[in-house]
């Protein structure tokens, strides 16, 4: 469906469903993040980019105090919930996601009320893309918009952050809603998270003959089940024991010095940690040269240390990145939270097909579902387009 058709059918909808016209329609994308996971909590660095794929939000303000969603991935129900009864653990499903948001203008001291929301995306949820940050983006980016807030991207993407770490319960760090709101077309955003900078890295993919895959594996990851937090938790009780503000004070260099002042339990949470900061820096030196094919091995290198020290992978991930990188891939790697989810791979572009067939054929005979593949382009960040 083109541009313009998904936003005749969100504005179509919103008419059917809330009786009047939307005030204008935002959007927010997914993201793949290239490298630098699970850094972010860690005060450290990430270099993502947005995807085409979108949550489109048409929305419009109330002046009754209610909040009313409606989703096009729905049950078809519309979500009625009274702004100023707004709390955690008072919301569910879906639609603790853009509560939450409103909630937390609110609890910022921002005298928001009740609004019309229909939103439809195109992001897939559960498939490590960050399908709950583009929902929590464009709710954020909608209300600005309406209640003339006039905040930055960081600051809505710390809203949203927020919103989803005390509302909907999940300890993520600012790393997926920086790039939703922040990131540029044809580019990669250079986040660190401590200050919230960016720099925009040009990644020219098809000028390289290059294609990036995103190969989702079907299984479906819930970071809030109390896995991550447990990470993060870790995290921090190393930087604590290591007398650190947060593990991104660490580098490569003091690394074997404070591995070996830690318990036995925490070394691999930390060495990840610091490698993978090493290899964002190493990454955006890479692309700043014009080398986006010298990617591929950091790509790998980053998948091998999710799996064996932070043990955030899972069998079905670990054999797409195996089976890409066999059928020609320049290097492959798990991208999100872990526990199920997607992979990106970096091929040349002839070779695309050829990949996708051989990681399918391989989960066949692994007895596992065919995996859904997608190409990511870099893309625009949250705006408005109506």
């Amino acid at each position: 469906m083109t541009a313009d058709a998904v936003l005749n059918a969100v504005c179509e909808d919103f008419r059917r469903i809330h009786g009047r016209a939307p005030a204008g329609v935002w959007a927010a994308p997914g993201r793949v993040n290239l490298i630098g996971e699970h850094t972010d909590y860690n005060d450290g660095f990430a270099l993502p980019m947005a995807l085409p794929q979108t949550t489109v939000l048409a929305a419009r303000r109330r002046d009754d105090g209610l909040l009313r969603l409606h989703s096009a991935q729905g049950d078809g129900r519309v979500t009625e919930l009274a702004v100023a009864d707004l709390a955690p653990g008072g919301a569910g499903g879906w639609t603790r996601y853009p509560a939450g948001v409103v909630w937390a203008l609110r609890e910022r001291g921002l005298a928001v009320g009740g609004a019309d929301l229909h939103l439809d995306s195109s992001v897939p949820a559960g498939a490590g893309l960050s399908s709950s940050a583009a929902l929590e983006c464009a709710v954020a980016l909608a209300y600005d918009g309406l209640y003339g807030l006039r905040l930055s991207g960081p600051e809505l993407a710390r809203v949203a952050q927020y919103a989803e770490n005390a509302f909907a319960g999940v300890p993520c760090g600012v790393m997926d809603q920086m790039a939703s709101l922040c990131c540029a077309e044809g580019s990669a955003l250079h986040l660190d998270s401590r200050s919230l900078e960016v720099r925009q890295v040009p990644f020219d993919l098809t000028g390289h003959g290059l294609s990036l895959l995103v190969l989702d594996t079907g299984v479906a990851h819930d970071l809030g089940d109390g896995a991550y937090a447990s990470l993060r938790d870790g995290c921090e009780r190393a930087a604590r024991l290591l007398g650190l503000p947060a593990l991104r004070d660490l580098s490569e260099g003091e690394l074997p010095g404070a591995l070996a002042e830690l318990p036995a339990g925490l070394v691999p949470l930390v060495r990840h940690v610091v490698t993978e900061n090493a290899r964002v820096g190493r990454a955006v030196g890479r692309l700043t040269a014009g080398e986006p094919e010298a990617l591929g091995a950091l790509l790998t290198a980053g998948h091998a240390s999710l799996r064996d020290d932070y043990r955030v992978s899972c069998p079905e991930t670990d054999l797409a990145v195996d089976a890409a990188v066999a059928a020609g891939a320049l290097g492959a790697r798990m991208t999100g939270g872990g526990f199920g989810g997607s992979v990106i791979a970096l091929v040349p572009a002839g070779q695309a097909a050829s990949v996708a067939r051989a990681v399918t054929r391989a989960f066949a005979a692994a007895d596992f579902a065919a995996p859904a593949v997608l190409e990511a382009v870099p893309s625009a960040g949250a705006r408005r387009i109506a």
